[in-house]
């Protein structure tokens, strides 16, 4: 823990650890993400974040609002209760202390939310890169297991390996399980396929935990699923690069020749119109094809499997 931490789990630890129910999920979330910082003290630092975060936005907003006296630019021409017109003599300090209280709120309940879903986003990282290196890792540990190396030393091995990424990460929690916390292997693989993220790897450690159980050919195991993982990687970027074309093809419609048609069309119509401001030709050049574009880049990030 840095800190900051520290400082928080001293002022909000207790209350905290009355929320382990609530925030269940976000327990659960810190886990398959493997980030090494307690429940507690993770749930501390986002209080004393998103407060630390509302105070300072409340403080920034209040501020501009009171030098630039923004209550001041608005207008009413219309009837007003007495109150409203007694109220509006104190415009200026109620409109501070009205924009420091919603800057407070809404900052520092995005602040928390940021900090509920990172986990979250790091469990799902972990997921892509996981079913992306498994095969190559099973392939690796195929290979131990034929040459005769117990199952507990071929976790072992794939975990001081640098080259399987969030696999070896997976098998490194096997390993820690045995040799720190005394589990045997079938408590160790049990424990760790029920926090891994990934689908795929919870049915291999589970298969591998049935196997040893059984006493089958462990070896055969892991060649069958060496090729049923291969197999599933090929169909699955082979769909890939079949959805990354039909996303050039909507890209190429919906942020080429879309906006260059209306913006031709918006062209002519404001020069036979004499229109001096053709505000919604600017609205498609600097709104609609930048954040179209972002958009794309975004929906591509997210589609595409860890290298």
């Amino acid at each position: 823990m840095n800190s900051l931490q520290r400082f928080a789990f001293k002022l909000f630890g207790h209350y905290a650890g009355k929320k382990r129910n609530k925030y269940a999920e976000l327990r659960n979330a810190l886990l398959t993400a493997r980030m090494k910082v307690p429940f507690e003290v993770y749930l501390s630092t986002a209080y004393l974040g998103s407060i630390l975060a509302g105070i300072l936005s409340a403080v920034f907003l209040s501020l501009v609002t009171w030098a630039l006296n923004i209550p001041g630019m608005i207008t009413y021409r219309g009837a007003a209760p007495d109150f409203i017109i007694t109220l509006s003599q104190h415009a200026l300090i109620l409109g501070t202390i009205l924009a420091a209280v919603m800057s407070f709120a809404v900052i520092g309940g995005i602040t928390f939310l940021v900090f509920l879903l990172y986990p979250v986003y790091i469990a799902g990282n972990r997921k892509r890169n996981i079913d992306a290196t498994l095969p190559y890792a099973i392939n690796y540990v195929t290979a131990m297991s034929t040459a005769g190396i117990p199952p507990a030393e071929i976790f072992r091995q794939l975990a001081s390996s640098t080259i399987y990424g969030e696999s070896a990460t997976e098998a490194r929690f096997v390993a820690l399980e045995i040799d720190l916390y005394g589990k045997d292997l079938i408590e160790a693989l049990r424990l760790v396929s029920s926090t891994t993220p990934s689908f795929r790897m919870k049915e291999f450690l589970q298969g591998a935990m049935g196997c040893i159980s059984s006493g089958s050919n462990l070896t055969e195991y892991f060649r069958n699923k060496a090729e049923q993982y291969a197999l599933e990687n090929r169909q699955t970027q082979k769909m890939f690069l079949e959805t990354l074309g039909l996303i050039a093809e909507s890209y190429v419609t919906a942020m080429v020749a879309g906006p260059l048609f209306l913006i031709i069309l918006q062209s002519i119509m404001s020069i036979l119109s004499r229109q001096s401001q053709p505000f919604f030709l600017y609205i498609i050049i600097y709104l609609i094809i930048p954040f179209g574009s972002i958009g794309f880049v975004i929906l591509i990030s997210s589609m595409t499997p860890e290298s």
